[in-house]
């Protein structure tokens, strides 16, 4: 992967300025799943707004125990810790959100149209682009803990796909006939997300 390719948490933490979310961001080369990460650092008493990025992911994980493949440093792979003031049943309040915020972004992006597919997947022309992963942890005498997990396909081609996933997967990439600046779509993400979080949830 090119330096010019990588994310870099210098450039998104400058780029998001009073943003709640993302008010720390670290960047992984590699990890088993961003949301396993948020999960251990909100257990050391890490602080709502917490993102984490990866580059690759080994053990991806998707809605009903799927896996969510990625190509090293083609996607936006992240997770974000959230303490918010709901009950472990209404996570699908998050899921509404986060899909929310990664179509707006997309259609941002591409100028074209992203189709939420309930509850949580993002698709372009019939195809999957993205994801999202709501895992809550109930907190005795606290608010909940909430880790969304966002994956979304930037700059892969069809062969980063496996051949099973090429006619039902895309990329911003594809549909946008070019590779996007991952850095620029990250902090588009994030701001998207947090002003829809400051409007529903605050």
């Amino acid at each position: 992967m090119l330096a010019a390719d990588r994310l870099s948490a210098a450039k998104l933490r400058a780029g998001l300025g009073h943003c709640a979310i993302g008010r720390e961001i670290i960047v992984l080369d590699e990890t088993t799943s961003t949301n396993d990460v948020v999960l251990q650092m909100a257990n050391g008493g890490a602080s709502d707004g917490l993102v984490v990025f990866a580059e690759h992911q080994t053990a991806g994980r998707g809605q009903r125990g799927n896996v969510w493949e990625s190509s090293a440093g083609k996607g936006l792979l992240c997770s974000i810790l959230l303490r918010p003031n709901i009950a472990v049943q209404d996570s699908a309040r998050l899921v509404e959100w986060a899909t929310k915020g990664v179509a707006w972004t997309i259609e941002g992006a591409c100028l074209c149209k992203a189709t939420i597919k309930p509850p949580n997947d993002i698709y372009i022309d019939g195809r999957k682009v993205a994801g999202v992963l709501v895992e809550m942890r109930a907190q005795p005498d606290a608010s909940h803990l909430a880790v969304v997990g966002i994956g979304v396909n930037v700059n892969q081609t069809p062969s980063h796909f496996a051949e099973e996933l090429r006619e039902h997967a895309t990329s911003l990439a594809i549909v946008f006939g070019g590779p996007l600046e991952r850095n620029t779509l990250a902090i588009a993400l994030l701001r998207n997300l947090d002003q829809l979080y400051r409007e529903g949830f605050l």
